[in-house]
Formats: C-alpha cells, sequence, structure tokens
C-alpha cells in the first residue's frame, strides 16, 4: 500500500469556510467545542452509524460506554504520561448537607464555589475503545481466534476551538481487534480498504497518510516520530479548506503489546497480545458531508443520499 508521510501542513484560511454551516448543524452552548445539534445534523450522524454497523464483521461483539471511565483505569492505560494536557476529570461537592450548601451558596455571594471541589473517580472519556480492554483482559487467556469489538462513546478532549472539525465534545465509534500481531495487521488492513470504500460511498475527497497522535512535550516529539516512523497509525483527511490541511476523519491504528501488557492481556502460551482498531470520528464525518456536498441534505448527490438512506 503506497502511502506517504504527511507534509507540512498549510496555513488555515483567515475567514474559516465551515463557520457559513454553523447554524444548520449547531446552536451555542456558551462553550467552544460543545454545542447543541440540530435535527438535520444529528439525521446524518445516525446514519452514518447505520451505515458504519453495515460493515460490521461477523463475530463482533458490541458495546456502547458512558462519557465518563474509571480514573483508575486512565492512570493504567499510560494517557497521565502521554496527553495529561486533553484529559477532562471528573469533580463533586463532597461531604454533608451543610457543607455541601455552604459551598454552593459561595456562588450567591460572588465567591468561588469550585474552590471546594473535589475530584471523584471518574474522568472523561478520551477515546472509546479504552474501557473495552480490561472488559477482555477479565475473561482470562486471550482465544486462538482473538477479539473483535464494535464500540462507542462521547469522547472529551480538552482542545477549546472555534473550528466546527474541532469539538471538545465529539462521539467516537471503533471497531477493535485483540489477537497475535498477525490478525491485528490483517485486521488494519482489511478495514483500511473497507474504510476508504465507505468513503467513496459518502462522496468524499480524502487522502489516507501516516500520522501520529498528539503526544505531549518534549518526550512526547519522539515518541509521535517513532510512531510515523514505524507506521503505527494511519489517517484517512478530508480537505475542508482548500490547500489547508485535511481533517482526520479516520484513523488506523497498531499499537503492538501497549495495551496487552497493560492490561495482562495474554495469550495461552503467556504472549502478549496485540490490539490495533479503526476509529471513526462521527462528528467529523458528519461536518465533512455538509462541508462537501452543501448544507441542504435534499441537494446532495442522489448516491450520497442513497447510501445514507436519506
Amino acid at each position: 500500500m503506497n502511502m506517504k508521510v504527511m507534509n507540512v501542513p498549510a496555513s488555515p484560511p483567515a475567514a474559516d469556510p465551515l463557520d457559513t454551516l454553523f447554524d444548520t448543524l449547531f446552536r451555542p452552548m456558551n462553550a467552544l467545542g460543545v454545542y447543541g445539534r440540530t435535527g438535520a445534523y444529528e439525521s446524518v450522524v445516525e446514519a452514518l452509524a447505520a451505515l458504519i454497523s453495515s460493515k460490521r464483521e461477523t463475530g463482533t461483539e458490541v458495546f456502547r460506554f458512558p462519557p465518563v471511565m474509571s480514573r483508575a483505569h486512565l492512570e493504567r492505560h499510560g494517557y497521565l504520561k502521554s496527553f495529561p494536557n486533553l484529559l477532562g476529570c471528573v469533580s463533586c461537592l463532597d461531604g454533608g448537607e451543610a457543607e455541601i450548601r455552604a459551598s454552593a451558596d459561595k456562588h450567591l455571594g460572588g465567591g468561588d464555589w469550585t474552590a471546594d471541589l473535589q475530584t471523584a473517580d471518574l474522568v472523561l472519556t478520551p477515546a472509546a475503545c479504552y474501557p473495552v480492554y480490561p472488559i477482555a483482559a477479565a475473561r482470562g487467556a486471550v482465544p486462538g481466534e482473538g477479539y473483535r469489538f464494535d464500540v462507542a462513546c462521547d469522547c472529551f478532549r480538552r482542545e477549546p476551538s472555534r473550528n466546527l472539525d474541532r469539538l471538545q465534545s465529539f462521539r467516537m465509534r471503533e471497531y477493535v481487534c485483540i489477537g497475535t500481531p498477525e490478525q491485528v495487521s490483517a485486521f488494519r488492513e482489511r478495514w483500511i480498504v473497507k474504510a476508504t470504500a465507505l468513503a467513496d460511498e459518502l462522496g468524499l475527497t480524502y487522502t489516507v497518510e501516516t500520522a501520529s497522535d498528539p503526544f505531549f512535550g518534549r518526550v512526547g516529539q519522539i515518541m509521535a516520530f517513532s510512531q510515523l516512523e514505524a507506521a503505527l497509525k494511519f489517517e484517512l483527511l478530508v480537505p475542508l479548506r482548500g490547500a489547508a490541511a485535511g481533517t482526520a476523519c479516520m484513523s488506523f491504528n497498531y499499537h503492538r503489546e501497549h495495551f496487552g501488557t497493560t492490561w495482562d492481556l495474554r495469550h495461552e502460551d503467556g504472549e502478549p497480545a496485540h490490539t490495533g482498531c479503526v476509529a471513526f470520528g462521527m462528528d467529523r464525518l458528519a461536518v465533512a458531508l455538509f462541508a462537501t456536498h452543501g448544507a441542504e441534505i435534499a441537494d446532495w448527490p442522489e448516491s450520497v443520499r442513497s447510501a445514507l438512506r436519506l
């Protein structure tokens, strides 16, 4: 498969052309990247979900996860080492009735009630696949045929932005494979083919290129270079702003044995399992469809509406 390392992206235009779509897709909620969603927009997201479900491979287990997960699990994943700047934690007022009322009443006097918040045992889920690895590990040895999962979740990453294709609260759908290196590599290759065919059905212009995760800090730069060099991550990029860098709407990831060793996911012979996933950015794909085909769904190409059953 002929795929190239991403070039340095072109600068985005001064005026973001996606802004013209805001009223069609969203309503403001007094927070960047956190919006109310219109009926037209949600109809497309739901149609995308159904189309992706139709591509599910036989033998794939389905899980749907809440928007929060165990803080202890996230710490074990190593998220604080790789992406601490993106983390969102759940905090609550704790104590008896008098203590909680005193904290809440600070707001009435112009005080800072948030100073009394206590960190809970929950964090906002940053990736849809994270909760599935401890579930698989609890079963014992990974079977010879491996595991395949279909997972989805409302995710959060602390990246405030005015850009409609970079939300803080967003939906992620993933297919996950746990097995041998050969099984996971074959899974990823299959899904690159299946997912690009899906993008063709949707009438999207795209490229598939090697990429890296946004690891934090100087050490993260080394990790990103290593990821690029080993071609562990590919992204399907849709150009939404002319010559500017495309928006990553899907990704194809090979984690090697990272989650296998982290969660003691092992085969019968004791070797750590390898894992990989294909991720669909549901909100980015929906924005890409409106940006590509226009604000009025009725005006979209018949082939696209047929694929989505709209």
